[in-house]
């Protein structure tokens, strides 16, 4: 099943409005704080109100404990990732989920006229996808039931 709907609409149906976002300066103990606070995976490094980097749990695991520099006192911008991939909120969502297939990652910033709009995770797309399915499913059953249109 191909979901052709835009992530604009995913962005409006999300609980959290605004993207969350820290500073290329801020420490990375910040950065996880952050997270915690608002239970997310990761999280867009802006200066200046420009997309710089996103930084992720992955990248901590990875650039921060693996490599023994310490969350107090490391910047978010030596452990970040720099060279972010972002979408438009014309993208569908099944372009959306074959980019992060694609390039194994599980967060996509959504930039509009150089503006961050958004952030979508995999698991807003595959929720997005499931109540596409479960909509479906609903409507074969009336019609199968004689009950469409509902």
């Amino acid at each position: 099943m191909k979901v052709q709907d835009t992530i604009a609409q995913v962005l409006k149906g999300k609980r959290i409005g605004k993207a969350l976002s820290v500073a290329p300066d801020d420490t990375v103990f910040d950065a996880l704080k952050l997270m915690a606070e608002h239970d997310v995976g990761a999280l867009l490094v802006l200066a200046n109100g420009e997309l710089v980097g996103i930084l992720s749990e992955r990248d901590y695991a990875r650039r921060g404990i693996l490599q023994g520099h310490t969350s107090h006192e490391t910047r978010v911008s030596q452990m970040m990732t720099s060279h972010v991939i972002s979408v438009t909120p014309e993208h569908t969502v099944d372009e959306c989920m074959s980019i992060m297939t694609e390039n194994r990652f599980r967060h996509l910033p959504v930039v509009a006229n150089g503006s961050v709009a958004g952030v979508v995770s995999i698991g807003d797309l595959v929720k997005w996808v499931i109540s596409k399915q479960d909509r479906a499913i609903q409507e074969l059953e009336g019609y199968v039931t004689g009950s469409y249109p509902a």
